[in-house]
């Protein structure tokens, strides 16, 4: 995030959660920085998949082409995490999202993260349709 100033949890409309777990530690005994990176991983699809109807358009796919993590405490296992996620920028076949992670009230982490569009036949990027523009923004 180009703004490194701890964001409020009400920046953020869609939120889901994880455990940490046993499994995520690594030698200094607290969770790996790469599960930062499956936390938002987690956020990105929830949003993406949400409710009913899927953000994703029919024969396309998005994909991660860029990922920043800052990353601010620890987590230890078994502390909860609630990953907040929205839309930060709409471009013409991307949208960039933001996250924070949270144990509690304390960000631990902040993310930015760039997704394509892509047609799932031409493995290219697309123009983002019309629509799904409107639901991003």
């Amino acid at each position: 995030m180009r703004d490194q100033s701890v964001p409020e949890r009400s920046a953020f409309r869609h939120w889901c959660r994880e455990l940490c777990r046993y499994g995520d530690t690594d030698r200094q005994g607290h969770i790996n920085n790469a599960v930062f990176a499956t936390f938002c991983e987690t956020g990105r699809v929830m949003f993406l998949m949400a409710g009913d109807v899927s953000l994703v358009p029919s024969g396309h796919e998005f994909v991660l082409v860029r990922q920043t993590i800052n990353f601010r405490r620890e987590l230890q296992w078994g502390d909860g995490v609630e990953i907040g996620t929205d839309v930060s920028h709409v471009g013409n076949t991307s949208f960039t999202t933001i996250q924070a992670m949270f144990r509690g009230e304390e960000c631990v982490a902040t993310a930015e993260s760039v997704l394509v569009l892509l047609n799932g036949c031409t493995r290219k990027a697309t123009r983002l349709p019309d629509d799904l523009r409107e639901k991003l923004k």
